[in-house]
C-alpha cells in the first residue's frame, strides 16, 4: 500500500470510533468516518486533480472530533469559537500523527495542517476549496436536522453564513443539492 492510502485507513479507523451515529440510505455510520467520506467526495467533485495534501485534509478535517465535546466549554459566541479553535488544532495534530506513521515528512504534515486549520482562506484555492466541501456537507447531510434545533431567524443566520464562507463554486453546486420545501423557503429568504 502507499502513503495515501495507509494514511486514509489510519484516518478511517480513527474515525469508525466515533459513538455518535449517523443513519443514511438506511445504513448507520460512525458520524466522523460518514462525514469524513461525503467530505472527500466533495472535495473529488469540486476540483478534478486535487493534490495529495488537499486529499489527506478532507479525510481527516474533523478527525476526533467527538473527543472534545461542546459542552466542555461556556455557553455563548466565546465558548463557542475557543471549542472550535481548540477542535482545529486538534484535528491538526491527530491527523499529523496519523500521516507520520503513514510515513509522511514533517514538510508535507505542515501543508495539511495549513488545509484543515483553514489558512489562508479566500486567498489559497485548496483552503477554499475544503470550504466549500465543509459547507455543502453541512447543507446535505446536517441542515435538516437544525430545523428541530433552531427558530427560523437562527436558521437564515447560518445560511447567510455558510453562504458567505463558500465561493461560487461552492454556491453554485449547494443550488444543486436535494432540499425539504422548508428549507428551501429557508434558502431563499436567506439568499433574497
Amino acid at each position: 500500500m502507499d502513503k495515501l492510502q495507509i494514511a486514509f485507513d489510519l484516518f478511517d479507523r480513527y474515525n469508525r470510533q466515533d459513538p455518535n451515529l449517523v443513519i443514511w440510505d438506511n445504513c448507520t455510520y460512525p458520524a466522523e468516518y460518514f462525514y469524513a467520506l461525503e467530505l472527500y467526495n466533495w472535495v473529488i467533485k469540486l476540483d478534478h486533480t486535487p493534490s495529495e495534501q488537499l486529499l489527506l485534509a478532507s479525510r481527516s478535517q474533523h478527525i476526533g472530533r467527538w473527543e472534545i465535546p461542546r459542552s466542555q466549554y461556556p455557553a455563548g459566541k466565546a465558548g463557542y469559537l475557543n471549542w472550535r479553535s481548540d477542535l482545529g488544532k486538534y484535528h491538526a495534530e491527530k491527523a499529523g500523527e496519523l500521516m507520520e506513521e503513514a510515513g509522511y515528512d514533517e514538510d508535507f504534515i505542515a501543508g495539511v495542517k495549513r488545509i484543515i486549520l483553514k489558512q489562508k482562506i479566500k486567498l489559497d484555492a485548496e483552503v477554499q476549496t475544503m470550504e466549500n466541501a465543509l459547507c455543502l456537507v453541512f447543507l446535505e447531510f446536517q441542515f435538516e436536522d437544525f430545523h428541530q434545533k433552531h427558530d427560523e431567524e437562527k436558521l437564515i443566520h447560518i445560511l447567510r453564513k455558510s453562504w458567505k464562507k463558500m465561493s461560487e463554486p461552492g454556491q453554485q453546486a449547494a443550488l444543486t443539492l436535494n432540499y425539504s420545501d422548508a428549507s428551501k423557503a429557508l434558502i431563499a429568504k436567506a439568499l433574497a
